[in-house]
């Protein structure tokens, strides 16, 4: 009987192979670096340099999570794994695993451009109802070929290079048993210290928001950052964890949501249109740009433009999120996006209200309407659940238009004839009425219909000629309505989701990636006016519009109404890559949950270049207001109390 045991010495080549699979993660970094370098700024060899050390701690976590399974079929201590067929299945495992996770660090490389930050695991919730997804897949590995070849080159590296064990000679099983428990024990150790990003006690398992240690700008985190770690530790977690900045009475005396009616307020019961313009950011208006090339910047929705300068309009106004899941709560519920978009959680159980909901009480009809299909977003439960009863979506367009062909080929209905559908059903509505319109065809992969090609100006983006495109639905939907006898009876809200495709520096910068139009309108009134010394946003919609008609009862939403609040105490919140921002009177904040790491002059200091921070007056006051409106938000979403009951 042979005496000797064969070993592959799986060891080293396990070593071998995570090193490649690092490789790999630096080499998508740098990919990731070179196809958005126009969204980072000032970036110097230094300081990239000291990005891509933070990666390594955030991409070893990574390598580490996603090989676990790998890790423990090499180093096991059983000698049934000196088999050759098993060590082809560890190689299969090793290769799809990898290439896997490689080809969501390139998929992100293209989706971070629209959403500034790395993907989380929310995104398995925010896409669920969508059954358009591969059409849209489709279109971007055409449009990103490049990129499709290269996870073709990494999944043929992976294969070409992986280290194969080598076989060494043991006398027999005993020391074969006690090397590989020795190396399996030193191996749980190591994997534990990685995944975590650290070996002592005192070490608390680094998260997503440990990335703005190596950054000098929130939106930087994207390069530290791999998408991969950013799903893990997102997985299962709950985002909401209320912090014990003050002690309830405190609390209550800095900052509360809790709206309550004026004692001479009388009801106007006025029809309410609110229009959610898909990617409608502040850089497409000529009106809201008026310094831009000296003065001749004439934008690229001159209709929107022109009811800006008939209605109110504020100068610095801001979204409250990044995605458009942001968007309806934000606009329609006066609630933020802080972590994670809500109704993505757990707290999306909650009872919420909304301008629908509220004026429900009044006795008014609500209806919302979005051309995709019903369902798509998660759109439709959320309207339903805030308070719009009647719900408009593709199927109800095309119920009412047999036959039709007015399909985008993407997502949903083309604007222009969403836009007349949604007119007409408006005229049929019983007054008071409160609707919403969430549009789409402003929507990646930015086409617009045939007979409308080379209509628009596209400029550099290709967004933008989608933003003609839209800007003229809403103009052909006015010249309609315009005729109908509750018109003037109406008052009309107009703002985006979010930002999209920016292209100046200073929409580049965290105060301009939020920057989107807010507009109020009501025909033949006196509602009017360019506000320069007013911070507007999207959850100051809410009580606004409530405030305008006189609403007479209590309700809790986290803004302003911004006819009854003085200018110095307007403000706006929002949050990016793990860090709250707050903007109020001159001056931006950013807060990372713990202390203040900025402070910037945003409104001259258009590319927050110049970091105040311990240099301005009010930057403590600032800190508790922030403080206390997280504290309440996270209260509230965790208790489900964002409603009055």
């Amino acid at each position: 009987m042979n005496k000797y045991r064969y070993l592959y010495n799986t060891t080293l080549s396990l070593l071998s192979n995570l090193l490649l699979v690092m490789g790999c993660f630096i080499l998508c970094r740098i990919i990731f670096l070179a196809e958005n370098w126009n969204a980072f700024s000032d970036l110097t060899a230094r300081r990239i340099w000291r990005m891509f050390e933070g990666g390594f701690l955030f991409d070893t976590s990574a390598i580490l999570y996603t090989n676990l399974l790998y890790i423990f079929l090499m180093l096991i201590p059983l000698h049934y794994k000196e088999n050759i067929i098993y060590q082809k299945i560890t190689k299969g495992i090793f290769i799809v695993t990898n290439l896997i996770v490689i080809i969501m660090n390139l998929m992100d490389t293209v989706y971070f451009q629209y959403t500034h930050r790395r993907t989380t695991a929310s995104v398995f919730s925010e896409f669920k109802n969508e059954g358009n997804l591969g059409g849209i897949l489709g279109t971007e590995l055409l449009n990103h070929w490049y990129l499709t070849l290269l996870a073709v080159a990494f999944g043929y590296a992976l294969f070409k290079l992986y280290c194969k064990p080598r076989v060494v000679k043991v006398s027999h099983l005993p020391v074969y048993y006690t090397v590989n428990l020795i190396i399996l024990g030193v191996a749980v150790y190591l994997c534990v210290g990685g995944m975590r990003g650290g070996f002592t006690g005192m070490v608390r398992p680094i998260t997503i928001s440990n990335a703005n240690k190596y950054v000098d700008r929130p939106i930087e985190t994207g390069i530290v950052l791999n998408t991969p770690f950013s799903i893990y530790r997102t997985l299962g977690k709950k985002p909401f964890i209320v912090p014990q900045y003050f002690d309830k009475e405190k609390l209550e005396t800095i900052y509360s949501p809790i709206h309550l009616p004026k004692d001479s307020t009388q009801f106007r019961p006025l029809n309410v249109v609110v229009f959610i313009l898909e990617s409608f950011g502040k850089e497409n208006s000529g009106f809201l740009n008026e310094d831009l090339d000296n003065g001749t910047y004439k934008g690229y929705m001159p209709f929107l433009d022109s009811i800006m300068s008939e209605g109110l309009t504020f100068k610095y106004s801001f979204s409250n999120g990044m995605k458009s899941i942001d968007g309806m709560p934000s606009v329609l519920s006066g609630i933020p996006m802080f972590v994670e978009p809500f109704f993505l959680t757990p707290a999306s159980l909650n009872t919420v209200s909304s301008i629908g909901g509220e004026l429900k009480k009044k006795g008014y009809y609500t209806a919302f309407f979005h051309g995709a299909d019903n369902g798509s977003m998660g759109f439709e439960a959320f309207a339903r659940t805030v308070g719009y009863t009647n719900y408009y979506g593709r199927t109800e367009y095309n119920e009412a238009n047999p036959g039709n062909k007015d399909f985008d080929g993407h997502w949903g209905i083309w604007d222009e004839k969403f836009f007349q559908f949604f007119a007409n059903a408006l005229s049929t509505f019983q007054q008071p009425f409160a609707a919403a319109l969430f549009s789409l065809s402003s929507h990646h992969p930015f086409a617009v219909p045939t007979e409308y090609e080379g209509i628009f100006p596209k400029g550099n983006k290709a967004i933008r000629q989608c933003i003609g495109y839209t800007d003229n639905a809403l103009k052909l939907f006015f010249e309609k309505i315009s005729k109908e006898p509750w018109y003037k009876n109406t008052l009309f809200v107009f703002t985006a989701d979010h930002t999209n495709s920016q292209e100046r520096p200073e929409y580049e910068t965290e105060s301009g990636l939020f920057s989107v139009p807010i507009v109020f309108y009501q025909p033949g009134t006196d509602l009017k006016g360019y506000r320069k010394e007013v911070i507007a946003q999207q959850i100051d919609i809410m009580p606004t519009v409530l405030g305008y008609l006189g609403y007479d009862k209590p309700y809790i939403s986290f803004g302003c109404d911004l006819l009854n609040t003085q200018p110095e105490d307007t403000y706006a919140v929002n949050y990016i890559n793990g860090i709250y921002q707050f903007f109020k009177g001159e001056y931006l904040l950013h807060f990372d949950g713990q202390k203040s790491i900025a402070m910037y002059a945003f409104k001259t200091d258009k590319l927050l270049e110049h970091n105040l921070l311990g240099e301005v007056a009010g930057q403590q006051q600032m800190e508790d207001e922030l403080k206390a409106i997280i504290q309440q938000y996270m209260t509230r979403m965790n208790n489900d109390k964002l409603v009055i009951k």
